[in-house]
This record gives C-alpha cells, structure tokens and sequence, in this order.
C-alpha cells in the first residue's frame, strides 16, 4: 500500500512538473528569426498586401463575358503552409489561355505566429468559401477548386454540409489528402500538447518564410479535430453534389498523410449517380508531389509527374 500511494504521490509530482514546465513554454515564444520565419512580426504572406496577385476577384473587378466562360480553379493550400505551395500550379496555368487560377491563403495563416495560434479549422475554411462565394456572384460558371493536405478535408466539409451553392461547381481535385495523418501521436496531442506548447519542424532554407517553423499545440489540434471530422463523415458516407466529380492523387509513401487516406476517401465518397470516385496512387514519397519550388533538390522524374499532373488536371476540367 505505501508503494502504490508512493507511486501515486511520483505521478502526481511528475505531472506538476510537466505542467510548470508547460506553463513556462507557453508562456515564452518560440525562437523564431524575425528575419527568415513566417513565424515572427517581418514577413507576411504577400497576398496580404496584393491580393490581386493571387486572387481572381481582386485581379478583374469587372471580368467580361469571355472572361466568365474561361475554367476557374481555386487553390487550398495545407496546414502550416500559404498559397506559395501552388505558386507552379498558376505559374504554369499562364500558358493556357482558357484557364484562371485564384490562389487562397487559409484563415489564419500567412501571418504571425500568434495568428496562427489562435485561428480555428473554420477561420482556416472562411476564405476558401469567400473567394468561391464571389467569384460565383461575379459570374463565373465553371469553377473548380483544386486542395493540397489540409486544403483537401476542408473542401470536402464545405461541400458535404453545403456550405456553398454549388450550382457552378465543376471539379475537386486533391493532391496527398490528410484524412488519416501518417503520424498517429496527433491524436494524442489534446493530452501531451499543453505540456509541449510548440513543436519545431525543419526544412529547406528555400522554404523559409513561406510555412511556419513551429507550430503550436492549439494548431495542432485543430488539425487533429478536422482530420477526425472527416473521417467521421467518410464512415456514414459522402454524396457528391450533382456533377461533381472528385479526383484524389496519393504519394505511396508520405510521412504527413496516410496513404490509407485515398482509401478513406475512395469507400466514403460517391458521385451523385453512384459512381466512385477517381483515386491515382503516385509512385512517390513527396507530401504535396506537385510543389517542387523551395526543395533542396529535385529530379527529372517528380517534374514530370508535376507536369504531368498539371496537364491530366487541366483537361479533366473540360469534361
């Protein structure tokens, strides 16, 4: 008895201990370099400043009748990420003369780390629903929108529980979905997270300044609530509004989402006829294949999958 209230007493201590400790992280921000970090006060994500660089409701204020007849594809990006993650995406849409490309920067993102901290899955999803919501009120009718991780689970919410009208919706386009994460501790992280505060991530020196270094705990479970959402809805089932198609592409390998997650999607989700879905499993261990700019290296073969991806994307939207 006097073991088993000794160890009881050891917990006890070892968790006031963690929670002090906890307390103290929380309490001092993170060691970012204001200078090179997305994280600090210096750098902030330039569609701040210039949206109508990136998104097609602020680049033509008054599109034209041949304006409105072109193919529209709004950008998600992933979690922790900005809009830089499609950045060849547009860069190559250029070169089509029937296609326009509105890159969204999520809720929440692109600014300060404290932003970041405090912003929600539904902050993270407003502006996704904004930009649609004013490109269909301009007149758009062919619009799809193309997610990347994260960007993919918080498309889908906002179609399966009609958040939008989707009467001009053509297409869904997900690279590497993250509906089940490749690292399970995330649904730990409402338990360990308060006593860890942030976690730092690493990567290239040309991705600085276009995704966060550390990311905070509050983040972290807003990812794990969304993720989790999705895979509750994916278990009764998804129907797709009336001709909508979806197209799901999955790196075999991938360290951030679960290849199982394609499978996830491909059980769960039927287009309005019955149909399934079309689920592309890509011979690659690159999260978000389609973004190379800001590695440190690259090869021949993952340009032309981008490429290629690019092109199979560009030509499903005239179907």
């Amino acid at each position: 008895m006097k073991r088993l209230k000794s160890l009881k007493l050891s917990a006890i201590l070892l968790a006031a201990v963690l929670a002090v400790g906890a307390c103290k992280k929380n309490a001092t921000p993170p060691p970012f370099n204001e200078d090179v970090d997305l994280d600090g006060k210096k750098i902030n994500d330039s569609s701040l400043i210039h949206p109508e660089n990136y998104l097609l409701s602020a680049a033509i204020l008054n599109p034209t009748p041949a304006d409105l007849s072109k193919y529209v594809v709004i950008t998600a990006h992933g979690f922790s990420a900005t809009n830089f993650e499609w950045s060849e995406f547009n860069d190559w849409s250029k070169g089509k003369t029937d296609l326009l490309v509105s890159r969204v920067l999520l809720g929440g993102h692109g600014r300060d780390y404290e932003d970041f901290k405090l912003a929600t899955w539904i902050d993270w999803q407003a502006p996704i629903i904004e930009e649609y919501n004013k490109l269909r009120q301009m007149g758009y009718q062919k619009i799809s929108i193309a997610g990347s991780s994260t960007g993919c689970p918080l498309v889908l919410n906002l179609v399966a529980n009609n958040k939008i009208n989707t009467d001009v919706l053509k297409h869904l386009f997900f690279i590497d979905p993250i509906i089940l994460p490749s690292n399970k501790s995330l649904s730990l992280v409402k338990v360990i997270g308060p006593l860890l505060g942030y976690t730092e991530t690493t990567m290239a020196p040309g991705e600085n300044g276009y995704w966060y270094k550390f990311l905070p705990e509050k983040a972290l479970q807003e990812l794990e609530h969304i993720t989790k959402k999705e895979r509750k809805e994916l278990e009764k089932g998804i129907v797709l509004p009336s001709n909508v198609t979806l197209n799901v592409y999955k790196a075999e390998q991938d360290g951030s989402a679960d290849p199982a997650s394609a499978v996830l999607l491909d059980q769960g989700v039927k287009t309005s006829d019955g149909s399934s879905i079309s689920v592309v499993m890509v011979n690659t261990d690159m999260h978000v294949f389609t973004r190379l700019r800001g590695r440190e290296s690259i090869t021949s073969e993952q340009r032309n999958l981008q490429l290629q991806t690019f092109q199979e994307i560009y030509s499903e939207l005239k179907n």
